[in-house]
């Protein structure tokens, strides 16, 4: 296998676990290979972030900006399965429901949803829906490429996790299993990559502004991961991707007609 059909490969197994879209039928799929795989996580959120933001432009013939955004937003969870929404719940009713490490783990393992749970996922639906609302009050425009940068940006955000944090999950039972173990630096390199990738279509300022905030949600995140349960687990990733996009979307409000 060629040098470039090895990066393809790892490229359709990260579009291959974290969203319903099928790997072609050649992919090699190992432990290692997913392991190193999560260098283009960033790369799935940019392909993510396109297809919601071509379906919110289709859908802007027919219906209003704030209509399109929701129709954007059920795209981006029938293309993921809801993954990354399923892991804020389940994050959300492991920390607030349990009063140790062992139980918030066990909570977050059950596949039912709690109060804690469908609350987060309410209020962050709600939120990203008035935001990306927000933005397009500007430019409807907007909005398809705050889609792109947050889906993206996110993923790079989550995925960083990996290389510096501390994994605690029970392997046997983790959603994320055989891929949020270990990152390289070449695997970090390449998901940062993908971040400035992205960031070089905002401009100087907004790229700036995004960096520094993501940096402070990344910060705050760390913090509460390390305390409540040592480390970080395949649900608190999804959660991560979620309250990362959620601060990307008010940043790039924040910024208004600027950018």
């Amino acid at each position: 296998m060629s040098q470039w059909q090895k990066q393809f490969n790892l490229f359709f197994i990260a579009m291959g676990f974290f969203t319903r879209i099928p790997m072609p039928k050649w992919i090699e799929v190992d432990a290692d290979k997913l392991n190193k795989a999560s260098r283009y996580f960033g790369l799935v959120g940019l392909l993510v972030g396109s297809i919601s933001a071509l379906v919110y432009s289709l859908m802007l013939y027919w219906v209003s900006p704030s209509i399109a955004i929701v129709f954007a937003m059920i795209t981006s969870v029938l293309v993921t399965g809801g993954f990354h929404e399923d892991g804020l719940a389940d994050t959300a009713d492991g920390l607030g429901g349990g009063w140790t490490v062992e139980a918030k783990l066990s909570i977050m393992k059950d596949s039912r949803l709690g109060s804690y749970g469908a609350l987060a996922l309410v209020l962050a639906l709600f939120l990203k829906w008035q935001l990306l609302t927000e933005i397009s009050l500007f430019n409807p425009n907007n909005v398809s490429l705050a889609l792109i940068v947050g889906h993206c940006l996110s993923r790079v955000l989550a995925a960083s996790f990996i290389f510096s944090e501390q994994y605690v999950s029970d392997t046997d039972t983790s959603k994320s299993k055989p891929l949020a173990q270990h990152q390289g630096i070449n695997e970090l390199s390449i998901l940062l990559a993908s971040g400035v990738l992205v960031l070089l279509i905002v401009g100087a300022i907004p790229a700036l502004m995004l960096v520094l905030g993501l940096c402070m949600v990344r910060f705050c995140l760390v913090k509460l991961f390390r305390k409540q349960l040592g480390g970080y687990t395949g649900d608190t990733l999804g959660a991560a991707q979620q309250v990362a996009e959620l601060a990307c979307y008010l940043l790039l409000l924040i910024l208004g007609v600027s950018w």
